[in-house]
């Protein structure tokens, strides 16, 4: 029985624990909306700057796709904020943080290798934030957003798994 309580106590702890930490990153929802959509600008500057330097037709279909996607993502967050009534943060500061946020970018025969390692990676991050929202946020509009955008990113992902794995 000793042995049986120690079990049940840990897993109450685990629980409580991983509650804990889920509501740690939960981020309000206009720190979501100004993070989201510096990084979908990041992420569509980068990609334009890739259509612009590559040769690969695989790698400029990939980008207009992930430009598309990305700009409708935005609009779609701004809708909300308005929505909403969320205080936003100004144009400029969310642009400077989407230029902290975009990856080096080499020249040359290795920037298709970089930019879909980059795409690896970053879209990742948005999957793993998008994620983390739709669990934690009590804000319908922004789970629902969540929601659709996910399915679009984990194709993406894939996307650039492939992308990644050709060069």
């Amino acid at each position: 029985m000793n042995r049986m309580a120690t079990r049940f106590r840990n897993s109450v702890f685990v629980t409580l624990l991983g509650l804990f930490a889920s509501s740690a990153f939960a981020q309000t929802p206009t720190e979501f909306i100004n993070d989201a959509s510096a990084k979908g600008i990041a992420d569509i500057e980068a990609s334009r700057l890739a259509h612009q330097k590559t040769e690969s037709k695989e790698i400029k279909d990939y980008t207009i796709v992930v430009i598309n996607d990305r700009t409708t993502a935005n609009q779609h967050l701004a809708k909300i904020a308005k929505q909403l009534d969320l205080p936003v943060a100004p144009r400029e500061e969310v642009v400077n943080k989407a230029k902290a946020l975009m990856p080096e970018v080499m020249e040359g025969t290795n920037f298709d290798e970089a930019y879909a390692a980059s795409q690896v990676k970053t879209t990742q991050e948005a999957i793993e934030q998008l994620e983390q929202t739709a669990q934690t946020t009590d804000v319908p509009e922004i789970k629902a957003f969540a929601e659709e955008t996910l399915p679009k990113l984990q194709t993406h992902l894939q996307m650039a798994r492939a992308l990644q794995a050709s060069r």
